[in-house]
Protein backbone atom coordinates (compact mmCIF):
# COMPACT_ATOMS: atom_id res chain seq x y z
CA UNK A 1 0.00 0.00 0.00
CA UNK A 2 1.31 3.45 -0.52
CA UNK A 3 0.32 6.37 1.42
CA UNK A 4 0.82 10.19 1.35
CA UNK A 5 -0.55 12.17 4.67
CA UNK A 6 -2.98 14.52 4.73
CA UNK A 7 -2.43 18.22 6.53
CA UNK A 8 -4.25 16.03 10.13
CA UNK A 9 -1.79 13.31 9.72
CA UNK A 10 -4.55 10.45 7.81
CA UNK A 11 -2.93 8.66 5.77
CA UNK A 12 -4.56 8.89 2.34
CA UNK A 13 -4.08 5.59 0.50
CA UNK A 14 -3.50 5.60 -3.70
CA UNK A 15 -1.82 3.95 -6.63
CA UNK A 16 -0.28 5.26 -9.71
CA UNK A 17 -0.77 3.86 -13.24
CA UNK A 18 0.19 4.54 -16.84
CA UNK A 19 2.67 7.59 -18.47
CA UNK A 20 1.67 11.33 -19.49
CA UNK A 21 0.20 14.23 -17.54
CA UNK A 22 -1.07 13.91 -14.00
CA UNK A 23 -4.87 13.09 -13.68
CA UNK A 24 -6.69 12.48 -10.61
CA UNK A 25 -9.88 10.87 -10.00
CA UNK A 26 -12.14 11.49 -7.55
CA UNK A 27 -14.72 8.92 -6.34
CA UNK A 28 -18.59 9.34 -5.26
CA UNK A 29 -20.43 8.12 -2.52
CA UNK A 30 -19.60 4.46 -0.71
CA UNK A 31 -16.57 4.07 -3.94
CA UNK A 32 -13.06 3.36 -3.44
CA UNK A 33 -10.22 1.83 -5.62
CA UNK A 34 -11.36 -1.65 -4.52
CA UNK A 35 -15.14 -1.33 -5.36
CA UNK A 36 -16.53 1.43 -7.72
CA UNK A 37 -15.66 2.83 -11.47
CA UNK A 38 -12.13 4.24 -10.58
CA UNK A 39 -10.01 1.46 -11.54
CA UNK A 40 -11.38 0.79 -14.97
CA UNK A 41 -11.30 4.32 -15.93
CA UNK A 42 -7.61 4.36 -15.11
CA UNK A 43 -7.36 1.37 -17.08
CA UNK A 44 -8.93 3.29 -19.95
CA UNK A 45 -6.75 6.39 -19.49
CA UNK A 46 -3.09 5.15 -18.56
CA UNK A 47 -1.47 5.19 -21.95
CA UNK A 48 -2.49 9.41 -21.85
CA UNK A 49 -1.89 10.14 -18.17
CA UNK A 50 -0.48 9.37 -15.31
CA UNK A 51 -3.69 8.30 -13.17
CA UNK A 52 -3.75 8.69 -9.70
CA UNK A 53 -6.70 6.88 -7.76
CA UNK A 54 -6.91 7.20 -4.23
CA UNK A 55 -9.54 6.09 -1.07
CA UNK A 56 -11.44 8.73 -0.01
CA UNK A 57 -11.20 9.23 4.07
CA UNK A 58 -12.92 5.91 5.41
CA UNK A 59 -12.44 4.01 2.56
CA UNK A 60 -10.78 1.03 1.25
CA UNK A 61 -7.35 1.43 3.34
CA UNK A 62 -7.69 4.90 3.67
CA UNK A 63 -8.69 4.72 8.01
CA UNK A 64 -11.36 6.80 9.31
CA UNK A 65 -10.73 10.09 10.51
CA UNK A 66 -12.69 13.22 11.43
CA UNK A 67 -14.62 14.24 8.31
CA UNK A 68 -15.11 18.20 7.41
CA UNK A 69 -15.37 19.54 3.93
CA UNK A 70 -12.09 21.00 4.71
CA UNK A 71 -10.20 17.66 5.38
CA UNK A 72 -11.31 16.36 2.34
CA UNK A 73 -10.28 19.14 0.24
CA UNK A 74 -7.23 18.64 2.27
CA UNK A 75 -7.03 15.13 1.07
CA UNK A 76 -7.32 15.49 -2.75
CA UNK A 77 -4.37 18.64 -2.38
CA UNK A 78 -2.24 15.70 -0.59
CA UNK A 79 -2.67 13.59 -3.63
CA UNK A 80 -2.32 16.45 -6.01
CA UNK A 81 1.15 17.80 -4.40
CA UNK A 82 1.88 13.81 -4.45
CA UNK A 83 1.43 13.96 -8.53
CA UNK A 84 3.63 16.96 -8.94
CA UNK A 85 1.43 19.60 -7.30
CA UNK A 86 -0.80 20.66 -10.12
CA UNK A 87 -2.53 18.26 -12.00
CA UNK A 88 -6.04 17.41 -13.68
CA UNK A 89 -9.01 16.02 -11.98
CA UNK A 90 -11.67 14.01 -12.56
CA UNK A 91 -14.91 13.92 -10.15
CA UNK A 92 -17.81 11.61 -10.77
CA UNK A 93 -21.09 11.85 -8.76
CA UNK A 94 -20.65 13.23 -5.42
CA UNK A 95 -16.98 13.10 -6.20
CA UNK A 96 -17.76 15.93 -8.86
CA UNK A 97 -18.29 18.52 -6.15
CA UNK A 98 -15.33 17.69 -3.73
CA UNK A 99 -13.39 17.90 -6.90
CA UNK A 100 -15.21 21.55 -7.79
CA UNK A 101 -15.42 22.59 -4.04
CA UNK A 102 -11.09 21.15 -3.64
CA UNK A 103 -10.66 23.22 -7.54
CA UNK A 104 -12.14 26.41 -5.91
CA UNK A 105 -10.12 26.21 -3.27
CA UNK A 106 -7.02 26.19 -5.56
CA UNK A 107 -5.34 23.16 -4.70
CA UNK A 108 -3.43 23.22 -7.93
CA UNK A 109 -6.45 21.89 -10.20
CA UNK A 110 -5.09 22.80 -14.50
CA UNK A 111 -8.27 21.37 -15.71
CA UNK A 112 -11.38 19.80 -14.22
CA UNK A 113 -13.87 17.37 -15.43
CA UNK A 114 -16.98 15.87 -13.89
CA UNK A 115 -20.05 13.64 -14.50
CA UNK A 116 -23.23 13.74 -13.66
CA UNK A 117 -23.00 15.74 -9.89
CA UNK A 118 -26.22 15.07 -8.24
CA UNK A 119 -27.94 17.70 -7.94
CA UNK A 120 -31.78 18.66 -8.25
CA UNK A 121 -32.11 22.16 -10.07
CA UNK A 122 -35.62 22.35 -11.26
CA UNK A 123 -38.64 20.39 -11.02
CA UNK A 124 -38.10 17.44 -13.00
CA UNK A 125 -37.55 15.34 -10.12
CA UNK A 126 -38.95 15.59 -6.51
CA UNK A 127 -36.56 17.63 -4.01
CA UNK A 128 -34.95 15.71 -1.62
CA UNK A 129 -35.68 16.48 1.93
CA UNK A 130 -33.95 19.35 4.11
CA UNK A 131 -33.48 17.20 6.96
CA UNK A 132 -32.11 14.52 4.64
CA UNK A 133 -28.01 15.09 5.80
CA UNK A 134 -29.27 14.86 9.83
CA UNK A 135 -31.55 11.74 9.06
CA UNK A 136 -28.33 10.25 7.43
CA UNK A 137 -25.81 11.10 10.48
CA UNK A 138 -28.54 9.80 12.84
CA UNK A 139 -28.49 6.47 11.31
CA UNK A 140 -24.73 6.33 11.30
CA UNK A 141 -24.86 7.26 14.57
CA UNK A 142 -26.94 4.50 15.80
CA UNK A 143 -24.91 2.14 13.76
CA UNK A 144 -27.60 0.90 11.39
CA UNK A 145 -25.23 0.73 8.04
CA UNK A 146 -28.10 -1.59 6.38
CA UNK A 147 -30.51 1.23 6.86
CA UNK A 148 -28.14 4.25 5.88
CA UNK A 149 -27.43 2.62 2.78
CA UNK A 150 -30.90 1.50 1.60
CA UNK A 151 -32.02 5.22 2.68
CA UNK A 152 -29.23 6.14 0.71
CA UNK A 153 -30.41 3.72 -2.30
CA UNK A 154 -33.81 4.99 -2.50
CA UNK A 155 -32.92 9.22 -2.55
CA UNK A 156 -31.05 7.98 -5.93
CA UNK A 157 -34.03 6.22 -7.46
CA UNK A 158 -32.57 2.82 -6.95
CA UNK A 159 -35.86 0.77 -7.89
CA UNK A 160 -37.18 -1.78 -5.09
CA UNK A 161 -36.31 -5.06 -6.68
CA UNK A 162 -32.91 -3.98 -7.69
CA UNK A 163 -31.86 -3.25 -4.23
CA UNK A 164 -33.20 -6.49 -2.71
CA UNK A 165 -30.98 -8.23 -5.14
CA UNK A 166 -28.19 -6.25 -3.62
CA UNK A 167 -28.92 -7.79 -0.04
CA UNK A 168 -28.08 -10.89 -1.41
CA UNK A 169 -25.04 -10.22 -3.73
CA UNK A 170 -21.10 -10.07 -1.88
CA UNK A 171 -21.47 -6.06 -2.56
CA UNK A 172 -24.00 -5.17 0.09
CA UNK A 173 -21.29 -5.92 2.66
CA UNK A 174 -18.71 -3.79 0.76
CA UNK A 175 -21.92 -1.25 0.87
CA UNK A 176 -22.06 -1.66 4.94
CA UNK A 177 -18.52 -1.41 5.12
CA UNK A 178 -18.22 2.48 3.83
CA UNK A 179 -21.78 3.34 4.93
CA UNK A 180 -20.85 5.78 7.87
CA UNK A 181 -19.29 7.78 5.25
CA UNK A 182 -22.64 8.70 3.45
CA UNK A 183 -22.91 11.85 5.38
CA UNK A 184 -19.54 13.02 4.16
CA UNK A 185 -21.37 12.99 0.65
CA UNK A 186 -24.39 14.62 1.70
CA UNK A 187 -22.51 17.36 2.92
CA UNK A 188 -21.07 17.70 -0.78
CA UNK A 189 -24.56 18.45 -2.31
CA UNK A 190 -26.35 20.23 0.50
CA UNK A 191 -28.52 22.68 -0.10
CA UNK A 192 -28.01 21.53 -3.93
CA UNK A 193 -30.75 19.31 -4.27
CA UNK A 194 -33.76 21.01 -3.52
CA UNK A 195 -34.92 21.58 -7.19
CA UNK A 196 -34.02 25.44 -6.66
CA UNK A 197 -31.52 27.24 -9.44
CA UNK A 198 -27.47 27.35 -8.66
CA UNK A 199 -25.73 30.14 -7.06
CA UNK A 200 -23.64 31.76 -9.42
CA UNK A 201 -21.62 32.99 -6.72
CA UNK A 202 -20.12 29.77 -4.97
CA UNK A 203 -17.67 28.49 -7.30
CA UNK A 204 -16.37 31.91 -8.71
CA UNK A 205 -12.36 30.95 -8.37
CA UNK A 206 -12.93 27.34 -10.38
CA UNK A 207 -11.62 29.45 -13.42
CA UNK A 208 -9.76 26.74 -15.41
CA UNK A 209 -10.97 25.24 -18.37
CA UNK A 210 -14.42 22.85 -17.07
CA UNK A 211 -16.04 19.80 -18.59
CA UNK A 212 -19.28 19.56 -16.82
CA UNK A 213 -20.53 16.12 -18.88
CA UNK A 214 -23.95 13.46 -18.05
CA UNK A 215 -25.35 10.21 -19.83
CA UNK A 216 -27.90 10.23 -23.04
CA UNK A 217 -30.09 7.77 -21.39
CA UNK A 218 -29.96 9.59 -18.10
CA UNK A 219 -33.28 10.69 -16.87
CA UNK A 220 -33.94 14.60 -17.04
CA UNK A 221 -33.04 16.17 -13.73
CA UNK A 222 -29.81 14.62 -13.79
CA UNK A 223 -28.93 16.30 -17.08
CA UNK A 224 -30.30 19.20 -16.50
CA UNK A 225 -28.51 20.14 -13.34
CA UNK A 226 -25.31 19.28 -15.73
CA UNK A 227 -25.91 21.44 -17.68
CA UNK A 228 -26.97 23.98 -14.97
CA UNK A 229 -23.91 23.54 -13.36
CA UNK A 230 -21.68 24.28 -16.26
CA UNK A 231 -24.05 27.62 -17.14
CA UNK A 232 -22.90 29.19 -13.69
CA UNK A 233 -19.16 27.71 -13.71
CA UNK A 234 -16.61 30.84 -14.62
CA UNK A 235 -15.22 28.70 -17.35
CA UNK A 236 -17.22 25.33 -18.20
CA UNK A 237 -18.64 24.10 -21.22
CA UNK A 238 -21.66 20.97 -20.86
CA UNK A 239 -21.28 17.80 -22.87
CA UNK A 240 -23.50 14.31 -23.19
CA UNK A 241 -22.18 11.29 -23.51
CA UNK A 242 -24.15 9.37 -25.90
CA UNK A 243 -26.07 6.32 -24.59
CA UNK A 244 -24.85 6.15 -21.14
CA UNK A 245 -26.27 7.04 -17.63
CA UNK A 246 -24.94 7.56 -14.44
CA UNK A 247 -23.25 4.34 -14.51
CA UNK A 248 -21.44 5.29 -17.24
CA UNK A 249 -19.37 2.78 -18.66
CA UNK A 250 -15.11 3.61 -18.89
CA UNK A 251 -14.52 2.69 -21.90
CA UNK A 252 -17.42 4.98 -23.25
CA UNK A 253 -16.63 7.82 -20.81
CA UNK A 254 -12.23 7.67 -21.55
CA UNK A 255 -12.22 9.09 -24.98
CA UNK A 256 -14.37 12.16 -23.57
CA UNK A 257 -12.04 12.68 -20.79
CA UNK A 258 -8.97 12.13 -23.28
CA UNK A 259 -10.22 15.02 -25.58
CA UNK A 260 -10.67 17.22 -23.50
CA UNK A 261 -7.82 17.15 -21.13
CA UNK A 262 -5.51 16.73 -23.89
CA UNK A 263 -7.10 19.39 -26.05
Amino acid sequence: MTTTVSADGTAIAYEVSGDGPPLVIVDGAMCFRDSGPSRPLAAELAADFTVHTYDRRGRGETPDAEFTLEREIEDLEAIVKQAGGTAHVFGASSGAMLALEAANAGIGVTKLAMYEPPLIVDDTHAPAPETALAEMRALVAENRRGDAVKTFMKSVDVPGFALVMMQLLPVWKKLKGVAHTLPNDLVLVEGLRQGRPLPSDRWTTATMPTLVADGGKSPDYMRNSAAALAAVLPNARHETVPGQTHLVKAKALAPVLRSFFLG
